[in-house]
């Protein structure tokens, strides 16, 4: 049986914490903005930051799973590491953002729009699950 609770884990934290939606740490004005649907380099990097915390603490501390599986004395880094690369390579804004603000699709526009986040959380989701559930793609620790 399939584990959803990483794939939930991660795309929900890919919702909130992306630069510009719901919080943008640092602003252009201000240390924190709230909705304005700009981003930065920095705060990718702040809200990354913050992704990768609070997906270890959910992954790895809390053991967030919806299903039991086995090698629970393992800690499997897989879904903290694709979820993290993929937050980074999806923030829109950043490398590209479909749909645009002014065209189709635009390439390091450092702006966002909620239709955006909508087409990049689906992206996230469709990539996260291909590598974790399809694709079962582990990194075990002891």
């Amino acid at each position: 049986m399939a584990d959803w609770g990483p794939v939930f884990v991660a795309v929900m934290l890919f919702v909130l914490l992306t630069p510009g939606l719901l919080v943008q740490m640092p602003g252009k004005s201000r240390f924190v903005e709230f909705g304005n649907f700009q981003t930065s380099g920095v705060s990718i990097l702040v809200h990354s930051i913050l992704y990768f915390a609070l997906i270890c603490i959910f992954l790895l501390a809390v053991h967030e799973h919806i299903c039991n599986l086995k090698n629970e004395n393992m800690s499997d880094w897989a879904p903290v590491v694709i979820g993290v690369v993929l937050f980074v390579l999806l923030s829109p804004g950043l490398l590209f953002q479909f749909p645009g603000n002014n065209r189709q699709f635009e390439f390091g526009s450092m702006k966002t729009n909620g239709k955006a986040v909508a087409i990049h959380t689906l992206i996230f989701f469709v990539l996260y699950a291909v590598f974790i559930l399809a694709l079962h793609i582990h990194i075990y620790t002891g």
